[in-house]
């Protein structure tokens, strides 16, 4: 098979992993702070973030596993469907660490929830409750892609945007981020790498689809038994 029918197979399998989820989250809600009290001995407190146009509902299969294995996982519901500004969001989820009292937090993101958790981790409160980020297809560097569309929401993503190259620039928490990405991206065709992180590219291809791949899962695993010590 071609590359390029490879890659037009991995867009038509995004988009179908993103309706199926979306259809079934829609009609099968859960209530998020069913994930909150895994059992004794509890682990590494996670905090869940979205990327744009996601709720925490389209992390489902990565809370499922990670509660299974002992950590709180946590969701942020002023988030919602996460259209605001990457720093307005930051704050919000800062704000809900200081409600909840946490402490050495691993962020799990995917996407956009990757550069509003490297956002936090340069706050003054967020930056010492979080240990950690796994970030999974994040745009550091900006989606060229996203000067095609009109929204306000996507063209943030430019990697024209001041916000967003101010926000790579800063390497100061870098060191504590883990950047998981696909061998092929069809929204960040510069790929996910980060300088100064640790960075893991997986064989696998599309945006979305990751989310519930079994690969991915095994890297969070590896990186939350580093996070526990």
């Amino acid at each position: 098979m071609s590359r390029w029918a490879r890659e037009a197979g991995a867009w038509a399998s995004d988009y179908a992993y993103v309706a199926y989820w979306q259809l079934r989250n829609f009609f099968l809600r859960r209530d998020p702070s069913v994930y909150l009290h895994p059992g004794e001995p509890e682990r590494a407190p996670v905090v869940l973030i979205p990327g744009v146009y996601e709720n925490w509902q389209f992390l489902r299969p990565l809370a499922d596993y990670l509660f299974e294995r002992g950590h709180p996982v946590h969701t942020v519901a002023p988030l919602g469907y996460n259209r605001g500004g990457i720093g307005d969001a930051a704050v919000l989820v800062e704000r809900y660490l200081v409600e909840k009292d946490l402490h050495g937090v691993v962020v799990v993101a995917h996407s956009k929830g990757g550069l509003i958790g490297k956002q936090l981790m340069t706050l003054p409160d967020g930056g010492s409750r979080v240990d950690r980020m796994i970030a999974v297809n994040t745009p550091f560097s900006g989606s060229v892609y996203a000067n095609l569309f009109p929204l306000a929401s996507i063209r943030a993503f430019s990697p024209r945007n001041v916000f967003l190259q101010q926000l790579l620039r800063n390497e100061g928490v870098n060191a504590r981020i883990t950047s998981v990405y696909s061998s092929f991206d069809p929204h960040i065709p510069a790929g996910s790498h980060l300088a100064g992180a640790r960075n893991i590219q997986l064989e696998t291809m599309g945006h979305f689809r990751p989310i519930g791949d079994s690969r991915l899962l095994a890297v969070l695993e590896q990186e939350l038994l580093d996070a526990d010590g």
